[in-house]
């Protein structure tokens, strides 16, 4: 199992609903949760040779990533900043994945940083008639799967990735072989 380390910035208090139940508050609050499905997440991708990943993920022992839950004006910033879009969006991934980095014996591999917004994701997850936390693993994974490569900028490519994202959602925190 490939060991990962996980820089997590939780949500902050305005964001986190007292009607919100425990799952969901334990995805807003705490990184155990994350850390558990993330692992599972990347290790099913990188022992699958069907799934498009990186050949330097898949050799790697140890890699790093972000999670970061913030608010609308915060994520709008960055949307501004990095994409020209000066609007709140719901999900961004900064990979700092190169194609093909040389990796060293026993060096941990970064794959760079996911940032959600909260009251975003918590609209969608009211849109699409589920609950906020199987939204925010929805917008993680989609994260993800962009920090290892994929890409949909055509419609078969989403559809594939979209795919790919509720296999890993089915999953839950275990690894399948």
């Amino acid at each position: 199992m490939i060991s990962l380390d996980l820089a997590f910035s939780p949500a902050a208090a305005d964001l986190i609903d007292p009607a919100d139940d425990q799952g969901t508050r334990s995805r807003l609050q705490q990184a155990s949760d994350w850390e558990c499905e993330l692992s599972a997440w990347i290790e099913a991708l990188r022992q699958d040779r069907n799934n498009h990943c990186p050949d330097v993920v898949r050799t790697s022992n140890s890699v790093s990533l972000g999670v970061s839950l913030l608010d609308d004006a915060s994520i709008a910033e960055l949307n501004l900043r990095w994409r020209q879009k000066p609007t709140p969006t719901d999900v961004l991934s900064f990979a700092a994945l190169e194609s093909e980095m040389p990796m060293g014996a026993g060096q941990e591999l970064e794959l760079g940083d996911i940032v959600v917004s909260v009251p975003t994701a918590r609209r969608q997850a009211l849109e699409q008639e589920h609950g906020l936390e199987r939204e925010l693993r929805w917008l993680v994974s989609h994260g993800l799967l962009h920090l290892l490569s994929w890409d949909h900028p055509d419609e078969e490519s989403l559809a594939a990735m979209l795919q790919k994202q509720e296999q890993l959602l089915g999953m839950g925190g275990n690894v399948r072989s």
